[in-house]
């Protein structure tokens, strides 16, 4: 039999690399067997190389292609690039939650080629052009985008997508500048319920708070140490607020509070949080409101440093139930505004972002 006739016999039934060197031997050509040893192990290497480098390569994407989170993924993967493209500006919507989202998705070794986060990322390593853009009209908030692009911008450099440390400086010192007398980023002051396009002040302290920690700028070590007072001191008056005290105070957070101070708060909040957990296995902004997805999005992401808890599993497994059922079936989810029962595209891209990031943070 012909030398590759046996090798693409070898390969078309799937028999292992052992089969195709035994096949090779089998011809008694010792310079051809050699030399197609050196060709299987040139291409091995070079496939190898390929994968490492491709960011689109699934590492070790554990749902299947029809699970809650990859119908999520491929929404985002379709939106997030469009609207900069059909717009000619980058929104805190798309670029902010719902890009983090894909950033996440693609270390838990989901598919996401390099060119659907080709224009968000090139946008948000340049802070210095973010005062520039001109924004979604209705959600425009300057504070608020610094936030979002700013946490958008370090997932970005923990995925390596950035690789320089120079934009997270830039983008940190914009963050400071942003902070309020009390150590808190305060999105909407007359709106102390935040929602997917004003975050809320505890939560947009913790984003912060979170950026500004990674970065670990010299300059800004103040400017840490009033936010991380302002978060021990917050009460967690509803829900939302409740799990963002709980994401700074978590063990293992970027910005953990004194060790026992920390736990009696976490001891706290996380007893608002069971006691508010509806029947639907959702969290509304208060314990007596309806669920929405973006309050049980949080409320996950805060539970999901807390497995040992008891209980908190099952917390979570119910809070899973309740996003998945409420996903839309072109994956994403309805917007949470409030009050509730809004209408908004910017709203819904955020709740996506927030749930997808909550479902792949506690599968």
């Amino acid at each position: 039999m012909p030398l590759m006739e046996t090798i693409c016999d070898c390969v078309e039934y799937k028999r292992p690399f052992a089969s195709v060197l035994r096949c090779l031997f089998e011809l008694k050509q010792p310079r051809m067997v050699c030399l197609c040893i050196k060709r299987l192990f040139i291409l091995a290497a070079l496939t190898a190389v390929a994968c490492a480098n491709d960011d689109s390569y699934s590492i070790n994407a554990k749902a299947s292609n029809t699970s809650a989170e990859a119908k999520a993924v491929r929404f985002l993967m379709r939106e997030v690039p469009a609207w900069s493209k059909e717009n000619g500006c980058f929104s805190c919507h798309n670029n902010g939650d719902a890009a983090r989202a894909l950033y996440a998705a693609s270390r838990k070794g989901y598919r996401v080629p390099a060119d659907v986060l080709a224009d968000t990322t090139e946008w948000v390593k340049r802070p210095a052009r973010w005062d520039e853009n001109k924004g979604d009209p209705g959600f425009s908030d300057k504070l608020l985008a610094d936030v979002q692009f700013a946490a958008s911008l370090l997932a970005a450099f923990e995925t390596g997508r950035v690789k320089d440390r120079q934009p997270l400086q830039q983008a940190a010192r914009k963050l400071a500048a942003g902070q309020s007398a009390d150590g808190s980023w305060k999105i909407d002051a007359g709106n102390t319920l935040g929602s997917p396009a004003t975050y809320g002040t505890a939560l947009a302290t913790h984003m912060a708070l979170r950026t500004l920690k990674k970065t670990a700028l010299p300059e800004t070590k103040d400017t840490i140490e009033r936010a991380t007072a302002w978060l021990h001191q917050a009460s967690p008056n509803n829900v939302l607020t409740a799990a963002a005290l709980m994401l700074a105070s978590a063990p293992g957070s970027d910005q953990p509070l004194r060790l026992n101070q920390g736990r009696l708060k976490q001891e706290q909040c996380l007893k608002l949080i069971r006691a508010a957990q509806t029947r639907d296995g959702g969290w509304g902004p208060y314990a007596d409101a309806p669920p929405e997805s973006f309050d049980t999005a949080v409320v996950l992401l805060a539970l999901s440093g807390l497995r040992r808890e008891p209980g908190v599993d099952d917390l979570i497994r119910r809070g899973r139930s309740f996003l998945t059922a409420q996903q839309n079936p072109d994956g994403s989810w309805p917007a949470t505004t409030r009050p509730p029962g809004g209408d908004s595209y910017a709203q819904l891209m955020s709740t996506t972002g927030w749930a997808t990031l909550a479902l792949l943070e506690t599968r």
